[in-house]
């Protein structure tokens, strides 16, 4: 890499052919202009929306539409019960689709890596559309929904660009906080999106229209969401400037064994610190939306409603979380938020049971609460690492939070309100909250890092 222009000095291996199609795209997208915070900030909006869509519309659709299409032979909360536990499977195949992806990343580059990724994807999601019920071809309605699934988290796990990373290292000093919170927008961009498609769909269809044929609909946008997501994102990892960037910054895959042997205790903390925010995360999305169909009268369509005003709240949220963290500190921020979700669990999910008023109380100030905790939960990654591990780290780090903090929520807090009442899935949000506090005291590196 020469030190006037920042970009990589050519060798004399020979290029295989994904290699030298990664330098034509870069030549094809070639431009003077210096990559600002701010348009690192678009590449990572851009993503994760597209990602956090995919997420919501098949999480909606695990409540509203496969317990009746994939289980139709046991209850419905039963049903519910299936159709979670396949749901958990892209959290348990994401951690294996990053060692897979990282290897790709390595050998063949970041750009191949990422077309492959969000191919695999959207090819995923566009097939769970096709998919057959169990009417039709049985048990094999299920093992296709659980293959689909697996392929969605393999594909999620080498969907990690770096962008975020990228933007949180070249953020001015005072704006961190600012800068750590653009990420997470993704998150209720996706569900106001989602909830929305679904909304429309349910109530412009009957029952059964919308279970034949309505639900498919989000599935084909998300697959055009993806493709349109593909471009973007390559458009800018795939250019000269970026490219320098990523270098110099050090963001480059690094061996796994070796990174997990440096930076093990790192990895489990900065997977831990989020938690507050992962385990609420689904405690006001999926869970609520199934409660509300197993266990109420109001309709699913309405809901959806109340979901897209939480989602607004809590877009407002992460924004002011940003400015919060700027001023008082990011570690300061997440320790407030954990306690203030540990006051929450304690009271708001009886609300619940309290018609739309009670719903769309819950729904309000759970969302401003994760707004300001899922807003700063991706500054606990990439800067608790060295730069020589920091791409490879930061993505394992996120795989094991999306785990553990993740993955079988709405399934546990389902299970415990289902048999112990809706203040036994308090508790349920009451252990993630202690986890994240408990995780913040003990790492007393990480809390310096993040101030």
């Amino acid at each position: 890499m020469t030190a006037e222009t920042g970009t990589a000095v050519p060798n004399d291996r020979p290029l295989n052919a994904s290699q030298r199609a990664e330098r034509d795209a870069r030549a094809i997208n070639t431009r003077d202009s210096h990559v600002a915070p701010s348009e690192i900030a678009i590449g990572v909006i851009i993503g994760r929306t597209s990602e956090f869509f995919d997420f919501f519309v098949y999480a909606i659709a695990s409540v509203l539409v496969f317990p009746s299409l994939i289980f139709p032979y046991v209850d419905p909360l039963t049903g519910t019960f299936y159709s979670f536990a396949i749901f958990a499977l892209a959290f348990i195949a994401r951690p294996i689709g990053s060692l897979i992806f990282l290897r790709v990343d390595e050998v063949l580059g970041r750009g191949t890596k990422l077309t492959i990724a969000l191919f695999l994807l959207g090819g995923s999601t566009a097939a769970v559309a096709f998919l057959p019920g169990y009417e039709t071809i049985g048990a094999w309605s299920a093992i296709l929904l659980a293959i689909f699934r697996i392929g969605q988290g393999i594909a999620l796990g080498g969907a990690w660009d770096g962008l975020a990373s990228l933007l949180a290292l070249n953020a001015p000093e005072k704006k961190r906080g600012w800068y750590a919170m653009i990420p997470q927008l993704g998150a209720p961009l996706g569900l106001i999106v989602a909830s929305g498609l679904f909304a429309f769909f349910l109530v412009s269809l009957s029952t059964e229209d919308f279970l034949s044929f309505g639900w498919r609909y989000p599935f084909f946008v998300a697959f055009a969401i993806n493709v349109v997501a593909l471009f973007a994102r390559l458009r800018m990892v795939s250019t000269p400037d970026y490219t320098a960037l990523f270098e110099s910054k050090d963001l480059q895959p690094s061996r796994v064994i070796d990174t997990l042997r440096s930076d093990w205790r790192s990895i489990v903390i900065g997977a831990f610190a989020p938690l507050a925010s992962f385990a609420l995360f689904h405690m006001v999305t999926v869970f609520p939306l199934s409660w509300v169909a197993l266990f109420t009268p109001e309709k699913p369509a309405q809901f959806l409603v109340i979901e897209i005003v939480g989602g607004i709240v809590g877009l407002v949220a992460i924004v002011l979380s940003g400015m919060a963290a700027d001023r008082f500190g990011r570690r300061y921020v997440l320790g407030v938020s954990a306690a203030g979700i540990a006051a929450f669990s304690g009271f708001a999910p009886q609300l619940l049971d309290g018609g739309n008023a009670g719903e769309l109380t819950f729904m309000i100030l759970g969302f401003a609460l994760l707004g300001f905790a899922f807003g700063q939960s991706s500054g606990t990654v990439a800067s608790n690492f060295g730069t020589a591990r920091r791409y490879t780290a930061s993505a394992l780090t996120s795989d094991l939070a999306w785990l553990v903090g993740a993955g079988f929520a709405p399934l546990v807090a389902l299970v415990l309100a289902s048999q112990f009442g809706l203040i036994a899935a308090g508790g349920y949000l009451l252990s993630g909250a202690l986890a994240t506090l408990i995780a913040l005291g003990i790492n007393k590196e990480l809390g310096r890092r993040m101030s």
